[in-house]
């Protein structure tokens, strides 16, 4: 592999780089791709079911805002409560 002077390249040669590393890297992929889908086919022939993608994760529980509020109040040091508590 030939080596490129990315220091010596003008903003316009780096984008046309960077499209054509775009490009190479998306064929790549796609013929990947057609390959693990013929492995499949194959395995499919002996009864092998394909793999299921993995289940979505539960999305994370939230608390209530009335118990994050209560939880705020909670974590406060002692002395700093409001003006009108410390009056």
């Amino acid at each position: 592999m030939a080596k490129i002077d990315l220091d010596g390249l003008t903003i316009e040669e780096l984008a046309s780089l960077r499209d054509r590393a775009v490009e190479k890297l998306a064929e790549k992929v796609a013929a990947r791709q057609a390959e693990l889908e013929a492995e499949l086919d194959r395995l499919s022939a002996y009864g092998v079911k394909p793999a299921k993608k993995a289940p979505a994760a539960p999305p994370a529980l939230r608390a209530k805002k009335n118990e994050r509020v209560a939880e705020a109040e909670q974590a406060k040091p002692a002395g700093e409560g409001s003006v009108a508590e410390a009056a």
